[in-house]
Parts: C-alpha cells; structure tokens; sequence
C-alpha cells in the first residue's frame, strides 16, 4: 500500500471518529458569536509566529553554544553549562516566566514595552537546554579519529568543528531538532500568562467574552497545526537530503 494512500486512511478514520465524537454532544454551537471575534484570532496568530521564529533562532543559538560548553575542557566552563541545563530542565516553564518577568526584568526596571522580547527570551533559554543535551550527544556521536585526521592534514581545530563536525551532527540530531523544535511552538502558548497577546491569549479572550468554549479552542487547535506541520514536514525534507548528499 503506498504511504500516501495509508495516511489518507488513517486520515478518513480520524476525522470519522472526531465527527461522530462531535455529532453525539447534546449542544448548540455558537460559531456565529465567535466569528465576529476572528481579528483577533488571527492578530494573535501572527503574533504566534513571530514569537516562536524568534525563539527558534535564539534557542538553537543558545543551544549550540551550551553544548560546545558542556564539551569544554575547562572545568569553569562545563560547570557552567551544566548548572544552565539542569536547572531549566528541573523547573517548569511557567514559573521560569514568571520569575523572569516578576522578579527578573522588575529588578531591571524593565519596561512594560519589553513584556513579549522578555518572554521570548525566557522561552528560548528553556528550549535551549534541551537543544545544548540534543546537540551535545549529536557532538560526541562524531568518532574522535575524524577530527585527529582533520587535524592531521592542517585544520584548526575550529575549522575540524565546522568542516567535519558540525555537518555530521546536524543530521544525527536532525529528528531530534525538529520535534523539540515542536514542541517549542506549542510551549509558546504560555505566554499568555504575561499578557502577552499570542494566539492563546486571544482564545481565552474570546472565551471570556462569548463563553463559547469548544467554538473559542478548537480554531486554536488547527491554528497550532498550521504552524507545526509545515515545520514537521520540513524536518523531514532536510533528513531525507542530508541522507542522500551523505550516500
């Protein structure tokens, strides 16, 4: 059976079991109150975008940068990309947010202004923890005997990491990349805890104002979507070429 073939069944399937689900419950929909609230979802999900194509990039950056860390040869360094990742990932997001806006930015006098670029920031270096593990395995997958041969025939050692290193990394962390990448996106909703006014924020406002729950979520649900799997399907295009140009 083609692949294609096989999930446009499982497709068909899904949507039949979401209808019937749907079709059983005894309530009246109100998607006429919620549409007149449609700027503001759509305001909110450009907003989305925004933000989570900031935290990707900075994330990613934060990531590399900690993942080299943790390979350092000075203790100094290490310890501090090791307190870095084990404290993020030991504490959930949301009080990260709001530590680093309530406690954090208030003690830098930081402007209400700054809100979103603060939330951002906190949201990459709680992605990047989990990036610096990812690529750091990727890292340590690479045989040592490559870079002593790179270094054999005249490489620095910085130009053994980016010509020999790095290239193989990226596609052994690739998969890996992608669904943290994800995940990422859909953490972003969080920030609606600091008023800031993303896509989920937009949703509860709509909530409050129609009390139309199901008619306020479920377009927050297929508007994640809409941002995740062009991403999913991306990833994928990227492992099958780094696979075919390392044939």
């Amino acid at each position: 059976m083609p692949r294609w073939l096989a999930h446009l069944i499982v497709i068909a399937l899904l949507a039949a079991a979401c209808g019937w689900a749907f079709a059983s419950l005894d309530m009246t929909w109100n998607w006429g109150v919620v549409w007149e609230y449609r700027q503001a979802f759509w305001k909110g999900w450009w907003m989305t975008l925004g933000l989570a194509l900031a935290a990707l990039l900075a994330s990613s950056l934060i990531g590399l940068a900690a993942a080299v860390m943790l390979r350092s040869r000075f203790a100094i360094v290490e310890a501090f990309a090791r307190v870095y990742v084990e404290l993020i990932r030991g504490t959930p997001l949301l009080v990260q947010l709001l530590v680093g806006w309530y406690v954090v930015a208030a003690a830098l006098h930081v402007g209400t202004e700054y809100r979103a670029a603060v939330g951002v920031l906190v949201l990459a270096l709680f992605s990047g923890a989990y990036m610096a593990e990812i690529f750091r395995g990727g890292l340590d997958a690479i045989p040592k005997a490559q870079i002593d041969s790179a270094r054999a025939v005249g490489l620095t050692r910085w130009q053994a990491f980016r010509l020999v290193v790095l290239p193989q990394a990226v596609r052994i962390v690739l998969p890996a990349v992608a669904g943290q990448l994800v995940s990422l996106i859909k953490d972003s909703s969080l920030l609606s805890v600091l008023s800031i006014g993303e896509f989920t924020f937009a949703a509860r406002n709509v909530n409050s104002a129609t009390y139309s729950t199901l008619e306020s979520y479920l377009p927050l649900a297929a508007g994640y979507l809409a941002l995740t799997l062009p991403l999913s399907a991306l990833s994928r295009w990227l492992e099958r070429r780094f696979r075919y140009e390392a044939a």
